[in-house]
């Protein structure tokens, strides 16, 4: 049977999975309100988990994918101490005009400058001034470790 034979169909149909993109205009799909970590959150996050199993003695499912994503976290990790980690998260939550996704992305990549944060991060350009996006990053800097 041929294809033209059906009727058309009344909506149409929804975006494949994997249509999401973090470009000037932020399309996340089903992530679009999905709470984001830096990856200095996910570092803490992972290793306190890891932390318990092991204390717990139930370490046997250290994956390694796991311990891939511990050693990833681990170098690229900007914020070590949990206290600059939950500082730089109460920086970035200040600032409600930014997307969760945003807000971890600048708390992930840790840009030098304003204008180099809005290449990176472009959805970001219109949402911020470049003079608040730069004391921002300034103040991040002196939480680096």
């Amino acid at each position: 049977m041929s294809d033209q034979n059906h009727a058309p169909t009344s909506r149409s149909k929804p975006p494949p999975p994997g249509e999401e993109e973090a470009g000037a205009v932020l399309r996340l799909g089903e992530f679009e309100d999905v709470d984001t970590l830096t990856l200095s959150e996910a570092n803490l996050v992972l290793n306190a988990l890891l932390a318990k199993r092991r204390k717990d003695r139930k370490d046997r499912n250290e994956t390694d994918v796991l311990v891939k994503t511990l050693e990833y976290l681990d170098a690229f990790a900007r914020f070590k101490q949990k206290e600059n980690v939950e500082a730089v998260e109460r920086l970035l939550s200040s600032h409600k005009e930014l997307t969760k996704f945003e807000r971890a992305h600048i708390g992930s990549l840790c840009c030098d400058s304003a204008d180099e944060c809005k290449t990176m991060i472009p959805s970001i350009a219109d949402k911020i001034s470049d003079e608040d996006l730069q004391e921002l990053l300034d103040e991040m800097a002196k939480l680096m470790s």
